[in-house]
């Protein structure tokens, strides 16, 4: 994170405009580059407002925020009262600002503040949303208008344009007594904020060789080049040098044997076409020259990504039955934190949707006044509204990716609140409610993502055809239900209360069961009679146990069930703290919904999010042929090279508590089929989190390809206790690009941690 941590002093602590301070401060000379210096917004932010904190406990707190001149940083503390706590965030983890009432926490806590005063901030990763109020509405919307616009530059920026940005943000930070100069002690500040051990006789003689006025401080242009000489990358010089020879200068037939040892376009006129887009000197540009900073600046924007950018784009075939796709699936999705004390939110539906996620989990229960309400039973959990939780699926479910939805009902509702949770559906999601099968369809048969664009399904319990009140239900329990019932029995031996809740839920209200129609969840048949009798629009539950039972006595057929119709894992229910299960063993046999608690950071959730990196993250990702249509043809074995080169401003850990600058290794680690699962990890180095660099070469060999993950793992080295995760990038192997390429490494809650990057060289070869 790029925000400043220390309080200023009193003197200096920005105001607001309502106390009479006059004029704007000084911006920075990062909003400068930003182009937002006169911006009207922006001023106002620099100045201050009063903001109240809308909460659900203690009422609203009032407190001065205010833009930092890094113009990436806010910061706001209490505005009366003897102690002042100085908290931050910045605007690059803010995922997006909603206007007016449109969070769950201002529409239950905000209705004293009018609507046009009222904003929330949603921020990347796990943390939660700022409700705020302003004190009028054209606070309000400076602020929503600044942000905004700041939001906007931030990500357009290239690699090269954050790093200075960065710099430049660090600067700020280390120059205490605010005189744009930088004197020695304040440079060896700043080296301790960016994560790098200096000797100090080395780090004075570079001081030395940029303070050309020689009075002992940096301003102004020394200042641009000690960041020059700080930014530098002597392996991307030498890789230069390789290729350019001693002119030191790359032209067209050099850029285009670069390109070549790449596995990219190898053509002279994608070589020119690569020199217009990134040669930053004109007069090169014209003569179909590259100089070094136009390599580095290639190499550091999207197209020296380890990511194929044509997969950031929904690039495979999705005419195909559903079966045929891995599905992003959730667990518990109504859920904050863990199963047992955890808050339920609506805004975790949103969360989980904006993710990428097209299966969702209501845990439906009898609630108050007719409303049948959503949480984990049986819990200390918050409870929801099912209607609520529809009404943000209605909003949310296609923003980020226009394929299905599936709607998981685990129903302990009576059937007059199943009635009610059928006229709620039909009434807020209208159209976008899936109630018949596609015209012109065999409706015996599972349609494709394609087919289902913009829709709505409901996986639920679905009545006998035709069905008459008279005739008995013999089991009508949801598949999960039943096998949490019987894990329950194994563990705990509450069978008078499973005995009961199978009571309860054996029927279905018949308006809700006619939302049914290619998601009916059934309970297992088993493998021999399910393939001897397929049912497409059929589909079971399974325990992440029972799929591991299955996998290990018959893989193969559960592979070829998985080929014609759909089933579901989840974790099983009685992990307190909401912990995962490692879904690639599920992903290998072919089940498509494996459900993960989304709300759950770890090794786990950042395979599923690499999972689905691969096909635009839309949330499908179409099986390798070979779980199609088994036993399908024989794989390509590749052995893979991956040469860990260095890596370039990994974040600090703890800096509030001014920790030590990190000891960091990278660990590669390859997930597939069970012979493909390996690890290797390189050395550490001391005292470098800056510009660490390796050069060492790890290497696998993959029997099925197509089915590998692979997770690259900074961590900081401990030899006294575990070691502590700095970051991580996870994306399939079919995804990974080769030669030369950078990897943006992301946080543990997935959000970004710009612009740290690992530089690495790929190769494969096929065996």
């Amino acid at each position: 994170m790029i925000c400043g941590r220390k309080a200023r002093p009193a003197a200096e602590q920005p105001r607001s405009p309502s106390d009479g301070s006059g004029g704007p401060r000084r911006p920075g000379r990062a909003l400068k580059k930003m182009g937002l210096t006169e911006d009207e917004d922006i001023q106002r932010m620099l100045r201050g407002s009063l903001l109240r904190k809308i909460k659900s406990r203690g009422g609203p707190r009032e407190r001065l925020f205010c833009l930092q001149e890094d113009g990436v940083t806010v910061c706001f503390e209490g505005r009366f009262g003897r102690a002042r706590s100085q908290q931050s965030f910045s605007v690059m983890h803010i995922e997006g600002v909603r206007e007016g009432h449109q969070s769950e926490g201002l529409r239950k806590y905000g209705a004293a503040f009018p609507e046009r005063h009222c904003f929330t901030l949603v921020f990347k990763g796990k943390r939660k949303n700022l409700d705020l109020a302003a004190r009028g509405e054209e606070d309000a919307r400076h602020w929503v208008q600044g942000l905004t616009k700041l939001m906007g530059r931030l990500q357009a920026m290239s690699q090269p344009e954050k790093l200075d940005h960065w710099i430049h943000a660090v600067l700020q930070r280390a120059d205490r007594n605010k005189d744009n100069k930088m004197s020695f002690r304040e440079v060896k500040s700043m080296l301790r904020m960016i994560n790098i051990y200096m000797d100090d006789v080395y780090a004075y003689k570079l001081f030395k060789e940029c303070d050309h006025s020689g009075d002992e401080r940096l301003e102004g242009r020394e200042v641009e080049e000690f960041c020059r000489r700080l930014l530098r990358r002597p392996e991307l010089e030498e890789l230069f040098g390789h290729y350019s020879g001693e002119d030191r200068v790359l032209s067209a037939e050099e850029l285009r044997d670069f390109l070549r040892d790449q596995g990219e376009d190898a053509s002279l006129r994608q070589a020119r076409a690569v020199i217009r887009a990134y040669e930053l000197n004109e007069k090169a540009r014209q003569q179909d020259l590259m100089m070094l900073d136009g390599f580095m600046m290639y190499l550091l924007s999207a197209a020296g990504d380890i990511l194929n950018q044509e997969h950031t784009k929904v690039h495979q075939d999705m005419s195909q039955p559903l079966c045929h796709y891995f599905i992003s699936s959730s667990h518990n999705t109504y859920l904050t934190r863990n199963q047992i004390g955890g808050t339920s939110s609506t805004e975790a539906y949103v969360r989980a949707l904006m993710a990428g996620c097209r299966c969702v989990e209501l845990d439906c229960w009898e609630g108050s006044d007719g409303e049948p309400v959503v949480y984990h039973g049986h819990t200390l959990t918050s409870k929801i509204l099912f209607r609520d939780v529809i009404e943000s699926i209605r909003d949310y479910a296609f923003k980020q990716s226009p394929y299905p939805v599936i709607l998981s009902l685990e129903n302990h509702c009576g059937l007059e609140q199943q009635a009610t949770m059928a006229r709620h559906m039909k009434d807020i999601l209208g159209d976008m409610l899936l109630t018949q099968p596609l015209e012109g369809q065999d409706p015996h048969n599972l349609p494709s993502p394609e087919q289902l664009k913009g829709k709505v399904l409901v996986k639920g319990k679905k009545l006998p055809e035709p069905w008459h009140e008279h005739q008995g239900v013999t089991s009508l329990l949801d598949p999960e239900e039943e096998e949490e019932e019987e894990e329950e029995e194994e563990e705990e031996k509450l069978q008078e209360r499973n005995s009961r809740r199978a009571k309860d839920a054996s029927q279905v209200a018949p308006e809700l069961s006619a939302m049914v129609v290619y998601c009916q969840a059934v309970p297992f048949p088993g493998l021999a009679h399910a393939l001897r009798h397929p049912r497409p629009c059929e589909m079971s539950s399974f325990s992440e146990r029972k799929a591991r039972k299955l996998i290990k006595e018959a893989g193969p057929a559960l592979v070829q069930y998985n080929a014609q119709q759909l089933s579901r894992v989840y974790p099983l229910g009685l992990k307190m703290n909401s912990s995962n299960y490692n879904p690639q063993e599920m992903w290998n046999a072919g089940c498509q919904l494996v459900a993960l608690n989304f709300q759950t950071p770890g090794y786990e959730m950042d395979l599923n999010a690499g999972r689905f990196l691969g096909n635009g993250c839309c949330g499908y990702v179409l099986k390798p042929p070979c779980l199609r249509s088994p036993p399908g043809e024989g794989t390509r074995r590749l052995a893979l090279h991956i040469r860990v080169i260095t890596a370039q401003q990994l974040p600090k850990l703890n800096r509030e508590k001014g920790s030590s600058i990190v000891d960091p290794f990278v660990r590669v680690e390859i997930h597939g089929v069970p012979a493909d699962c390996s690890k290797q990890q390189t050395h550490h180095k001391l005292n470098n989190g800056f510009n660490p660099r390796w050069d060492e070469t790890l290497s696998f060999q993959l029997q099925v390809p197509e089915l590998a993950l692979v997770r690259f793992v900074v961590e900081d080295y401990d030899s006294t206790s575990c070691n502590d995760f700095v970051g991580q990038f996870t994306l399939p192997l079919a995804s990974m690009r080769e030669g030369y390429r950078h990897i943006h490494l992301l946080s543990k809650d997935g959000a970004s941690l710009s612009p740290a990057t690992l530089f690495v060289h790929i190769r494969c070869k096929s065996l």
